[in-house]
């Protein structure tokens, strides 16, 4: 009899979560990290090219706004089969999303734009505090 034991970790196929430092270095690895686990999950090109955009907005949205000193934000890819849904999370839940309009010569002002033209449903949801997610769904092609 082998008394030796083995313990497997595995990781759920539908669910990864990665906490970053609130920088630009960080809001560009998480969307380098959200790309790799679409194509790893072969899920259809137009929801990686929309998921891509979509966490590299979030996740420079809380490295800029949502930064405070020492304190991460946090990014979630899950998918049910039916919805990819992307969550990012920093600690600035006083400081709300604003979609604005911006003039033709603003050189910032349309990331929130782009969220609401990507993303099947997007919002907000506060908590716990000091806490704030902004999250975005993409609806998946049946299998």
């Amino acid at each position: 009899m082998n008394s030796e034991k083995t313990t497997q970790l595995l990781s759920p196929a539908d669910h990864f979560t990665v906490l970053l430092s609130p920088t630009p270095r960080s809001a560009r690895l998480a969307r380098l990290l959200a790309t790799a686990w679409t194509r790893d999950r072969d899920l259809p090109h137009r929801i990686t090219e929309a998921a891509e955009h979509l966490v590299a907005e979030l996740a420079a949205n809380a490295a800029t706004h949502g930064r405070l000193t020492g304190r991460d934000f946090r990014l979630a890819l899950l998918a049910d089969g039916a919805t990819l849904r992307i969550e990012v999370t920093d600690t600035r839940g006083d400081d709300l999303p604003r979609r604005r309009v911006p003039a033709p010569d603003d050189e910032s002002g349309r990331g929130l734009l782009l969220v609401e033209a990507l993303a099947d449903r997007w919002g907000v949801d506060l908590g716990p505090v000091p806490r704030k997610t902004v999250w975005a769904e993409l609806d998946l092609p049946p299998s």
